[in-house]
């Protein structure tokens, strides 16, 4: 006899309308930040300054260059490190949304059209957007530049050591080491073999003979934590009254820190 299958007893649902929700404030950081933003006029002076990246008709609507600096800005804020995060953080929240100019009708925009606009737009574009801000910050009062400090750090690159490259030859690190075991008479070298010429090599991490063949500008150096990796050094020059940031610079990793001399750091003016 069989028993079948029990239909299982209903349970009641609650549906609530989009419409029914209560409306909330929006987040009196980001609130003040984009009056300050509406005050220069930026998504105006933004879009000007990108129309030559965009196409007039061509392809899907693309995310306003406006909400794309926006989106930035919240991944640094939030700290945040990736266009995947930054996207998710933007959809679960009701201030962002609101900062950004988006409902709850409205998708926000995903990670992989954050990925096409930021290499879309050139370097030059993402600094004279970075100055629009400050200026934004200084308009409003909130720059005091009394005083500015300088904070720098190391950010390991996202290269592999193990693809490093001659400079003058670019010869891998692999082959540069089974030739070295040859001329040394060790012919059919085992990875032992290599690891000891290795360590008992002079100067294996000179940045002067070896570089990644896609990230040039990445170095070899020991990082806080004690380990070797590619990496890149920035400063951030703060106002140190407001915590405001006033200016960015990226340099080769193992240079000292930048001093503030006439009104410039590391070589750019502010």
């Amino acid at each position: 006899m069989s028993m079948g299958h029990r239909k299982p007893e209903s349970q009641g649902q609650m549906f609530i309308a989009i419409s029914d929700l209560p409306a909330t404030a929006g987040h009196p950081f980001y609130e003040k930040l984009n009056q300050a933003l509406r005050a220069i006029e930026f998504d105006r002076q933004v879009e000007a300054q990108c129309r030559e990246f965009y196409k007039e008709s061509m392809g899907r609507k693309s995310i306003p260059p406006g909400v794309y600096f926006r989106m930035l800005l919240i991944g640094y804020f939030e700290g945040i490190d990736s266009e995947r995060g930054i996207a998710w953080r933007v959809a679960d929240s009701l201030s962002l949304r609101r900062f950004l100019g988006y409902d709850l009708h409205s998708d926000t925009p995903d990670h992989s059209s954050l990925s096409r606009i930021r290499w879309r737009l050139d370097g030059d574009t993402h600094a004279l957007v970075f100055k629009m801000v400050v200026l934004a910050l200084q308009q409003a009062g909130l720059i005091q530049g009394k005083t500015i400090g300088v904070d720098a750090t190391t950010l390991e690159a996202n290269a592999a050591m193990r693809s490093i490259v001659r400079r003058d030859t670019g010869q891998s690190y692999q082959d540069y080491l089974e030739q070295l075991a040859k001329n040394a008479g060790i012919e059919n070298p085992a990875r032992s073999d290599l690891a000891k010429l290795d360590k008992n090599r002079k100067g294996k991490g000179s940045n002067e003979q070896w570089e990644h063949p896609h990230d040039k500008d990445a170095r070899i150096t020991k990082m806080k934590d004690g380990r070797t990796h590619l990496a890149h050094k920035a400063e951030h020059v703060v106002d140190l009254e407001t915590g405001a940031l006033l200016g960015v610079s990226l340099h080769e990793a193992g240079i000292g820190s930048h001093r503030i001399d006439g009104g410039s750091v590391a070589g750019g003016a502010f």
